[in-house]
């Protein structure tokens, strides 16, 4: 079975925007980030064990607030105390979280379907975001993660790179559209260009 891509109604490739004039490399790129592993891995209050001896595509889980752990094909964001989300381009992990980490400790929930991912690349990419969200994004940098609201709708922000900066965007499927409009309006000052 084949899935269908949240923004496959909205997402159209071109240049947007104040784009005239301006080098290709100085516009935003926006992008849909397709068939990755989403995991929400929480583990329950009552549970003992610790996250240390738990293994990940060779990350360690931490519990620390804004914290990103990461390899070439794998992240895992800190979503909020004994609990994270994972990002992966290798479709097999889940098999491996699932048989590691006991159902009596941990809850893990494949989230790969139910989430729109929009990816913004370019020097204006904090600006946009500080357009709809009140957090202050200057204090972010690589490897950070936040969830907050962009124009009242819950998402949250993972910091990929800070030079330049390229930020994704996650947020529940059925608001990925409402998101993706957003995002893009807030970037058409800028210019940006759809990929």
């Amino acid at each position: 079975m084949s899935s269908i891509s949240a923004l496959v109604n909205v997402h159209s490739t071109g240049e947007f925007g104040d784009h005239e004039g301006k080098n290709e490399n100085n516009l935003l790129k926006i992008s849909e980030i397709k068939n990755l592993l989403i995991v929400q891995i929480v583990q329950y209050k009552k549970s003992t064990v610790s996250i240390e001896r738990f293994d990940i595509d060779g990350l360690k889980l931490k519990d620390e607030p804004l914290r990103v752990i990461s390899n070439n094909e794998t992240r895992i964001l800190w979503n909020g105390p004994k609990n994270w989300f994972l990002v992966s381009t290798k479709k097999d992990l889940l098999k491996d979280i699932i048989q590691n980490f006991s159902e009596i400790d941990f809850a893990i929930t494949d989230l790969s379907h139910s989430r729109a991912v929009i990816q913004i690349e370019g020097s204006e990419a904090k600006e946009v975001l500080k357009k709809g969200c009140p957090f202050n994004f200057n204090i972010l940098e690589k490897n950070n993660s936040i969830n907050s609201t962009y124009n009242g709708v819950a998402f949250m922000v993972d910091i990929l790179n800070d030079d330049p900066d390229i930020v994704r965007l996650f947020t529940l499927r059925s608001f990925g559209e409402t998101l993706y409009h957003s995002v893009t309006d807030a970037s058409l000052e800028f210019g940006y260009k759809s990929i």
